[in-house]
């Protein structure tokens, strides 16, 4: 086994803190570590037994020297990003283990609250899903996660349940992705049996990726030609940046041969301020607010805007505002002003070192 680790991403839901020359999986949100660094520091435990050598960082051009200087792990670089499907693809080409050996792919900027937990599925799915599973000898096994909620900001997935099978893990043959629902569909996949969130994890023999990727997308033939870094940025200019589920992932569910494993494990993407705010233990949502942008505001709401080069969580006015300067606005968090203002200096004196 070994784990491939996904760091880029411009993290524009969480402007102004995450900025394209410093994403969020570069950054120190909740205490003092990165969420790059959590996500390889909850790798090593017993259950999973990983060497260093076990570990592979693929992080756009930009960010090689964040990597180097935060984590110790093989970086494998691309010239710019081009979404997942590109960067597993150069992975699975440039990692060379054995074709039989289970690739395991994770994002970099992931909260995860139970890793013991984490660990364990990660060791059942490769143990009871990835090397076979419902007759299907190499399978694409993709993590999801159950719903606690009807969320419309993840996409679902959508087992087969005539083909389930308990043991460690609770798994079933895969019928189908859905993309972000409305809120009324949203309500009816919470209440449908063995339908999870998508958390874009995986795992697969390096054999079955590189085939699925033949199958589906050009990349395998537009990377695997590219002999040197200047062929490879010039394959990666014509590379269209798409999602590994829209490249390979529903095309090859749609032919039986994708496997969901459910978990439990606390899982957040923190994919905007909301989810940040619940890290911190506020109360609140968060949204971006553009500059120009003419938005209602109320007493017990904060503000995050830059004053003399420094971000300062300040009351919002009641009523309205509009911002000469991106902004996230804070809705009900007034109250947690101080915890919002600490991640904010955390930051900051994380980026000045």
């Amino acid at each position: 086994m070994y784990v491939v680790i996904l760091a880029g991403g411009g993290g524009t839901r969480l402007w102004p803190l995450s900025r394209p020359d410093l994403p969020k999986p570069f950054l120190p949100l909740f205490g003092e570590e990165s969420l790059l660094q959590a996500t390889v520091r909850r790798l090593d435990g017993p259950e999973l037994e990983l060497d260093p050598d076990d570990i592979f960082i693929v992080a756009d051009r930009r960010y090689g020297h964040l990597v180097q200087d935060q984590v110790d792990a093989r970086l494998v670089v691309e010239p710019s990003a081009r979404n997942t499907a590109a960067a597993i693809a150069l992975a699975a080409i440039t990692i060379d283990r054995p074709p039989e050996e289970v690739m395991v792919v994770l994002p970099a900027d992931h909260h995860i609250a139970d890793e013991t937990g984490f660990r364990r599925v990660i060791r059942a799915a490769h143990d009871e899903l990835a090397l076979g599973a419902f007759d299907v000898e190499a399978p694409l096994v993709t993590l999801g996660v159950r719903p606690t909620r009807p969320a419309t900001e993840y996409g679902y997935l959508l087992p087969d349940l005539d083909h389930r099978k308990r043991g460690a893990i609770t798994a079933y043959q895969l019928r189908a992705f859905e993309e972000k629902p409305d809120p009324t569909r949203a309500v009816q996949l919470l209440n449908e049996p063995g339908v999870a969130w998508n958390a874009g994890m995986f795992l697969w023999q390096r054999g079955a990726i590189q085939a699925a990727l033949e199958k589906y997308t050009p990349l395998m033939l537009m990377i695997g030609q590219s002999g040197s870094e200047i062929a490879l940025t010039s394959a990666y200019e014509r590379i269209q940046a798409i999602s590994i589920d829209h490249a390979v992932m529903e095309g090859a569910a749609a032919d039986r041969t994708v496997v969901m494993g459910a978990m439990s494990v606390g899982w957040s993407d923190l994919g905007g301020w909301t989810a940040i705010l619940g890290g911190l233990g506020v109360r609140g949502d968060g949204v971006v607010i553009q500059p120009g942008t003419v938005v209602e505001t109320g007493a017990d709401d904060l503000v995050i805007e830059r004053q003399d080069g420094r971000l300062v969580a300040g009351s919002a006015p009641n009523g309205t505002m509009s911002p000469q300067q991106v902004v996230a606005l804070l809705r009900g968090a007034r109250g947690g002003r101080d915890a919002v203002q600490a991640l904010l200096d955390r930051c900051a004196a994380w980026e000045s070192r």
